[in-house]
C-alpha cells in the first residue's frame, strides 16, 4: 500500500475517532440521562469541589459536570490513544488508557455518584467508538 494512503487512513481514523467520539458520547450521555433509573437532583448542594456531592443528580446533572471538569479534552485524548494503539498493533495500550483514566478520577468518583455514573457511561461510549474506528482502519490497512 502506498505510504500516502497509509498516512491518510491513519489521519482519517484518528480524526473520526477524536471528533466523532465527542458527538457519540454526548448522545449516549443524553440518552442515559433520560432513562428511568438516572439519578435525580434531590436538593441543593454546596460547591462541589469543596464539598462532595452526596446525592446523584444523574449523568448530565450539574454536579457531575462540575466534578468531571476537563472531561471533553480527556475524552479526545483517550480516543486518540485508543485508536492509535490499535493502529500501531499495540492493543495493550487500551488497558493503559483505561487504568490511567480510572486512577486519575478515582478520588472524585468515590464521593460523587452522579459523576461516577457519567464517567462510566461516557468512558464506555468513548472507548467503544474509538475501538471501532481503530479496528475499521486496521481492516482497511490489511486490505
Amino acid at each position: 500500500m502506498h505510504p500516502a494512503l497509509v498516512a491518510g487512513i491513519w489521519a482519517g481514523a484518528l480524526l473520526v475517532s477524536a471528533l466523532g467520539g465527542w458527538l457519540v458520547t454526548r448522545v449516549v450521555l443524553r440518552l442515559a440521562s433520560r432513562s428511568r433509573d438516572a439519578g435525580r437532583h434531590r436538593g441543593t448542594h454546596g460547591p462541589v469541589l469543596l464539598e462532595p456531592l452526596r446525592v446523584s443528580d444523574g449523568p448530565n446533572g450539574e454536579g457531575a459536570q462540575i466534578v468531571l471538569r476537563g472531561g471533553t479534552w480527556i475524552g479526545v485524548l483517550e480516543r486518540l490513544a485508543v485508536t492509535g494503539s490499535l493502529l500501531a498493533g499495540v492493543p495493550e495500550g487500551v488497558a493503559v488508557v483505561v487504568a490511567v483514566k480510572g486512577l486519575g478520577r478515582y478520588p472524585e468518583l468515590r464521593e460523587n455518584p452522579g459523576a461516577s455514573e457519567r464517567f462510566v457511561i461516557g468512558t464506555l461510549a468513548s472507548l467503544l467508538w474509538s475501538a471501532v474506528c481503530g479496528m475499521a482502519a486496521v481492516r482497511l490497512l490489511l486490505g
